[in-house]
C-alpha cells in the first residue's frame, strides 16, 4: 500500500455536508484519511459489491493501491481503468474507447463507477455513468483541491468538443463524495493555487465573512494546514450544496457559480485546453476580469478590487496573462471563444459581476465593446498586446 503523508498528531473530525435533492440526496464527507475506509463507506450506499474504478496515470501511481486495499477489506470486486492525465481524456474518442472497455467487463446496471482523480476524471466518469446502460451509480473521490470544492459536487458531468469545453454532458448526481484532505499533500503548489481560486470564488460571490477568514488563513490553506484546509473545503462545498439544492440544473441562482468562467473558459480555449493554463488559473484570471468589468460600470468600488487583488498577491494567484510561446493574446479571438460558451443565451453573453465582495449578480446587459476593453486592459498589462 502507498505510504501516506504524515498527519498531525490529532486528526480533525470529519464533516458531512448533505446535498438535498429528494430521493437523489447524497453526502459529501470532508476529512482526513478517508481513502483507507472507502470500502466501509461504500458498503453503506451501494447494493452490489462490484465496482469499476476510473483514474489517471498520476493518481493511480499515488493512490490506486490504497483504494484497492480498502475495497478488498470490505469484500468488493473491482476493476480499474487508467486514462492519460489532461483534457485530452475528455474527448469523444476517449469517452467511446473507455465505454467499450467497460462494457467488455459486462457490468450490471446496479454496479458502481468510482471516479478517483481530479476534475477531468470526475467529469468523464460522471458522463460515462450517466450514459452507460442509461444510468449507473457513481461515487466521486476527488484528489485535487479544485475538484473537492467544485467539480465533484452538484452533478455536472461532461466531455469537451472542438467547439468548447463541456459542451457534451449531463446533469447526473453521484451517490457519495469522499473529499479526503490528506490526498492534497501530494499536489504541487500550482495545483493548490488553482484549487484555491475556486475556494475564493465562493467567498466573492456570496460570503463576505468567508473572504475575511481567507484573508487571515489563506496562507495556512496553501501551506497544508489540515484544519484550515478542512474548513475551506467544507465551507466551499456547503455553499455549493445549498445552491445546487435550490437550482440543480442552473436555471437560476446556480449560474452565480460561473463567476470568472465566461472569461476563464475563453482563455482555456485559446490555449486549446493545454497545460500552459489550467482551469483554476483561468478562473482566477476570469474573476479578476469580471471584477474589472464590474468596476468599469461602477458596480463595485476600486477599493474592493484592490482588496481582492491584494489577496491574490498574498496567496500567489495568477494576476497576469501568462506568456506562452507561439501565442499572441488577442481580444477578438477571446471574444469569439466566449460566443461558443454554453452559457450564451439567444446570442447574448452571460456574465457574473460583483456589486461588492460577497455579492454577485448575473447579467446579460454587457456590450461587446466593454468586454473587449477589459480584455485589452489585461493584454496590455501583461505586455502581450
Amino acid at each position: 500500500m502507498q505510504n501516506r503523508p504524515q498527519e498531525a498528531a490529532q486528526t480533525p473530525p470529519e464533516r458531512i455536508v448533505r446535498v438535498e435533492l429528494g430521493d437523489r440526496s447524497y453526502d459529501i464527507v470532508v476529512g482526513a484519511n478517508l481513502l483507507e475506509t472507502a470500502g466501509v463507506r461504500l458498503e453503506q450506499v451501494l447494493k452490489r459489491k462490484r465496482v469499476t474504478i476510473i483514474t489517471d496515470e498520476t493518481v493511480a501511481r499515488l493512490h490506486l493501491e490504497t483504494l484497492q486495499h480498502s475495497l478488498d477489506q470490505s469484500g468488493f470486486e473491482h476493476t480499474a481503468f487508467i486514462v492519460k492525465p489532461g483534457e485530452g481524456s475528455k474527448s469523444l474518442e476517449s469517452y467511446g474507447a473507455l465505454m467499450n472497455d467497460i462494457l467488455a467487463t459486462n457490468p450490471a446496471r446496479d454496479e458502481c463507477l468510482i471516479a478517483l482523480g481530479g476534475g477531468i476524471v470526475g467529469d468523464l466518469t460522471g458522463f460515462i455513468a450517466a450514459t452507460l446502460k442509461r444510468g449507473m451509480n457513481f461515487v466521486q473521490i476527488p484528489t485535487t483541491l479544485l475538484s473537492q470544492v467544485d467539480s465533484s459536487v452538484g452533478g455536472k458531468t461532461g466531455i469537451n468538443s472542438p467547439y468548447g469545453k463541456n459542451l457534451i454532458g449531463a446533469f447526473y448526481q453521484p451517490k457519495l463524495v469522499l473529499a479526503d484532505i490528506s490526498l492534497l499533500a501530494t499536489l504541487p503548489a500550482r495545483e493548490i493555487r488553482a484549487g484555491y481560486a475556486e475556494v475564493l470564488k465562493y467567498a466573492l460571490l456570496g460570503d463576505f465573512s468567508f473572504f475575511e477568514w481567507l484573508e487571515k488563513h489563506g496562507s495556512a490553506v496553501m501551506d497544508g494546514d489540515l484544519e484550515a484546509r478542512i474548513h475551506a473545503v467544507e465551507t466551499s462545498v456547503r455553499a455549493k450544496a445549498d445552491i445546487v439544492a435550490q437550482d440543480e440544473r442552473e436555471s437560476g441562482v446556480r449560474a452565480l457559480l460561473n463567476l470568472g468562467h465566461t472569461f476563464g473558459h475563453a482563455l482555456e480555449a485559446e490555449v486549446k485546453y493545454g497545460p500552459e493554463l489550467v482551469h483554476g488559473e483561468g478562473v482566477a484570471l476570469g474573476m479578476l476580469m469580471a471584477m474589472e468589468l464590474s468596476a468599469r460600470s461602477g458596480a463595485i468600488t476600486t477599493q474592493d478590487c484592490e482588496r481582492v487583488a491584494s489577496h491574490y498577491r498574498a496567496t500567489g494567484l495568477l494576476t497576469d496573462l501568462p506568456a506562452i510561446e507561439g501565442l499572441t493574446w488577442e481580444a477578438r479571438n477571446l471574444l469569439s471563444h466566449m460566443y461558443q460558451d454554453k452559457k450564451v443565451d439567444q446570442g447574448n453573453l452571460t456574465f457574473i459581476v460583483l456589486q461588492a465582495i460577497g455579492n454577485a449578480i448575473r447579467t446579460q446587459n454587457v456590450q461587446e465593446q466593454e468586454v473587449l476593453a477589459v480584455l485589452d486592459h489585461f493584454i496590455q498589462q501583461s505586455g502581450k498586446e
